[in-house]
C-alpha cells in the first residue's frame, strides 16, 4: 500500500503549516483568555483558507476532500499545537448540514460568518449517543423542547445548535438558535482550555423545519468521519510532544551532561518513535480504506481511534515525564498538547470503547 503524498497534498501540507507556524503558547494563552474561548477573525481566517470548504463535497458548495485531505488539516493543526475547533465546531456540523440538506446554514458556515456547535451528549450515558436526557414532543406546527445536554464544545460561542433529542421513541437531531426563548447556557473551561458549556432547554419552542432529516444511523456513520480526524490531530500532538521533548532532553543538563546522553531515556524516546511510526502508517491506512463500505470503514475507523490514542497518549506521558513537574503546566506548550490529547482519546469514545466497536465490526 502506498503512503506516499502527491505533489499537490504536499504543498497543501506545507500551506498548513505555515499558518500554524505563528502558533505559541502566549498565543493559545491570549486566544483561550476570551470568554467564547476562542476569536471570531481566527475563524474567519480559517474558513478563507478553505479549511471549512474542505470538508463538503463540490455539489454542495465546498472543495470535495477525500479522507486523507482531511487527515493532513488535522495533523497539521495538531502539530502546529493549533487551538481551533475545526474538527468539533467545523467538519462535524457541516457534514450534518450537508447530510440533511441545510444549505442555509451551511453557505454561512463554510464562509465564516457563523459558529455551529453540537450538542449530542448527555449525563450518565457514557459514549452513547441515543438522546434521553432531551424531549421534543410535538406540538401544532413545531416541537417542544424540554432537558439538558451537557459538554457542547464550542457551545459558548454558537450561533446556532445542533441538538440529539428523544421524539416519539427515537433519536431525532434539531436546529436550536443561540437565543432561542427558554434556552439557557452555562460555559465552563474543559481540559485544553477551551469553552464548552451545558444546555437546559426550559419548553423551548422550535418549527417543524427545524428537525433535521438525519436520524440516528446516519449520525453514527458521521461520527466514524470524526473519530478518524480525531486521531489524526492526536497524531499531529503525538509528534510535537515528541520533537519538543527530543529538542528539551539535548538541552536541558544534569550532573553536567544532557539528559539525551542517558540510556534509559534515550531507549524510552526510540520507543516514543516506533510508536509514532506506527500510528501513522495506522492513520494512512485507515483513512484508505473504503469508505462506501460502512462495516469496512467503521472498523477502520474505531481501531484507528483505538490505537492512536494508546500512542498518542503513551507519548504524552513520557513527554511530561522528561520535561518533569513543568510538563504539565500552561508555560510550555507540551502541556497544551497533553490536555488536547486527552480530550480527544475520549470524544466519541476512549480506547476501550473503539476497540469494542472494532471487534464488534470484525
Amino acid at each position: 500500500m502506498n503512503f506516499d503524498l502527491s505533489e499537490d497534498q504536499e504543498l497543501f501540507r506545507a500551506a498548513l503549516e505555515r499558518f500554524v507556524q505563528p502558533v505559541d503558547t502566549e498565543f493559545r494563552r491570549r486566544l483561550r483568555s476570551k470568554p467564547e474561548g476562542y476569536d471570531r477573525a481566527r475563524w474567519q481566517e480559517l474558513a478563507e483558507l478553505g479549511l471549512l470548504a474542505l470538508a463538503v463535497s463540490e455539489d454542495a458548495g465546498g472543495m470535495g476532500g477525500g479522507p486523507i485531505d482531511l487527515a493532513l488539516v488535522a495533523e497539521a493543526l495538531g502539530k502546529g499545537n493549533a487551538p481551533d475547533p475545526w474538527l468539533e465546531n467545523g467538519v462535524l456540523p457541516a457534514r450534518i448540514l450537508v447530510a440533511s440538506g441545510r444549505q442555509d446554514l451551511l453557505d454561512p458556515l463554510l464562509a465564516g460568518e457563523s459558529v455551529v456547535a453540537c450538542a449530542l451528549a448527555e449525563r450518565a450515558m457514557r459514549y452513547s449517543l441515543v438522546a434521553k436526557g432531551m424531549t421534543a414532543k410535538p406540538q401544532g406546527e413545531g416541537y417542544i423542547l424540554s432537558g439538558e445536554k451537557t459538554f457542547v464544545l464550542g457551545g459558548a460561542m454558537a450561533d446556532w445548535l445542533v441538538m440529539s433529542a428523544e421524539c416519539s421513541g427515537e433519536t431525532a437531531l434539531f436546529l436550536v438558535p443561540g437565543d432561542a426563548s427558554g434556552l439557557e447556557r452555562r460555559g465552563y473551561r474543559i481540559a485544553d482550555g477551551s469553552v464548552a458549556c451545558e444546555l437546559r432547554c426550559f419548553n423551548v419552542r422550535v418549527g417543524a423545519d427545524t428537525r433535521l432529516s438525519l436520524d440516528l444511523a446516519g449520525l453514527l456513520a458521521i461520527i466514524d468521519d470524526i473519530r478518524l480526524l480525531a486521531s489524526a490531530e492526536m497524531l499531529g500532538l503525538a509528534q510535537r510532544l515528541f520533537d519538543d521533548t527530543l529538542d528539551y532532553v539535548k538541552q536541558r543538563e544534569q550532573f553536567g551532561v544532557a539528559l539525551g546522553t542517558f540510556q534509559a531515556l534515550q531507549h524510552r524516546l526510540v520507543e516514543c518513535y516506533a510508536a509514532l511510526e506506527q500510528a501513522r502508517s495506522m492513520l494512512y491506512r485507515a483513512a484508505l480504506a473504503d469508505s462506501t463500505d460502512p462495516v469496512a470503514w467503521h472498523r477502520s475507523c474505531a481501531g484507528a481511534k483505538a490505537f492512536i490514542g494508546e500512542q498518542a497518549d503513551r507519548v504524552a506521558r513520557e513527554a511530561v515525564q522528561m520535561h518533569g513537574g513543568m510538563g504539565v503546566t500552561d508555560e510550555l506548550a507540551i502541556g497544551h498538547a497533553m490536555k488536547r490529547v486527552l480530550l480527544l482519546g475520549r470524544l466519541f469514545g476512549d480506547a476501550d470503547s473503539a476497540l469494542a466497536d472494532y471487534a464488534e465490526a470484525a
